[in-house]
């Protein structure tokens, strides 16, 4: 197949068969080093969508840019998926260069971490088609200046949070409760084990701008040991079959009896950083 031709059959099948559990993991990442962003942070802050409601903010996400991936970006599902994606980032006052940057976090995350953790690196082909996938969503969501290539993407997003990266009360918030949602996934005592693995994963920079304390060596060595021991094991598997879709993560767990694309997602919150103050209720009002 051609990686641009055909880009988003070949992320497609990079996603749902080739490294589904990675490009979970990785694009849970790549979401929350966005937070580390204080225009950012502190929007998912006031919105009180991660903080107030992070499952449900989780499923949305991930169903919605998924339903992309699944069925495509003319099928009706990807066409739904992309009004409600555009509907709630209009609501509010967000810059095309964040909103550029949060796109080049969800090619360039899970390019690092596959080539880091996953059971092979991914192809060059893989790799461009990743780029040109999330180039046409980018056209798809009106960001101007997009990057021509992976490596376009991955200069826009170093040099981002070079200049952007910083502490913020309200983006801690928010980070603070992420790592929460991760936890509450497995029993309850695990959760102050899985959260310093969490913290083992992430970079300096990141943990420098969420004022986290640096996991000792020993824990973080052995954390991205184990994680480097699971892409051998599942180098040893057989190839899978059956594609594995987000909507069928276990950490997706909002929607027991289904849902619709069109009602996915966040309203509008009066009075948030150029969202309209609306009478609840009124015609106007979503």
């Amino acid at each position: 197949m051609d990686p641009c031709e055909d880009a988003s059959e070949i992320y497609r099948l990079s996603s749902a068969y080739e490294f589904p559990w990675d490009f979970a993991r990785a694009l849970e990442l790549a979401l929350y080093r966005t937070y580390a962003v204080p225009s950012i942070g502190r929007l998912l802050a006031e919105t009180a969508e991660f903080t107030d409601r992070p499952q449900k903010r989780y499923d949305d996400t991930a169903l919605l840019l998924d339903a992309v991936v699944e069925h495509g970006f003319d099928s009706a599902q990807g066409r739904t998926a992309i009004r409600r994606i555009n509907r709630m980032h209009r609501s509010y006052d967000i810059t095309n260069d964040d909103m550029r940057y949060v796109l080049c976090t969800f090619v360039v995350i899970p390019t690092r971490w596959i080539d880091t953790y996953g059971w092979r690196r991914m192809s060059r082909h893989e790799v461009v088609a990743t780029a040109v996938h999330y180039r046409t969503l980018g056209r798809h969501m009106g960001i101007k200046d997009l990057p021509g290539s992976y490596e376009e993407f991955e200069a826009c997003l170093d040099a981002y949070e070079e200049a952007h990266f910083a502490w913020d009360e309200d983006a801690r918030r928010v980070s603070d409760a992420t790592l929460d949602l991760m936890a509450s996934w497995y029993p309850r005592p695990l959760a102050p084990l899985l959260r310093a693995g969490t913290l083992a994963l992430l970079d300096e920079p990141l943990l420098r701008a969420f004022g986290y304390a640096p996991p000792s060596p020993a824990t973080r060595v052995a954390v991205r040991r184990a994680v480097r021991l699971r892409g051998r094991v599942v180098r040893l598997l057989p190839p899978r079959r059956a594609p594995h879709h987000a909507r069928q993560n276990r950490e997706v767990k909002g929607y027991p009896n289904g849902y619709r694309l069109a009602e996915l997602g966040t309203r509008p919150v009066p009075g948030v950083r150029g969202c309209p103050v609306r009478h609840i209720g009124s015609p106007a009002a979503e």
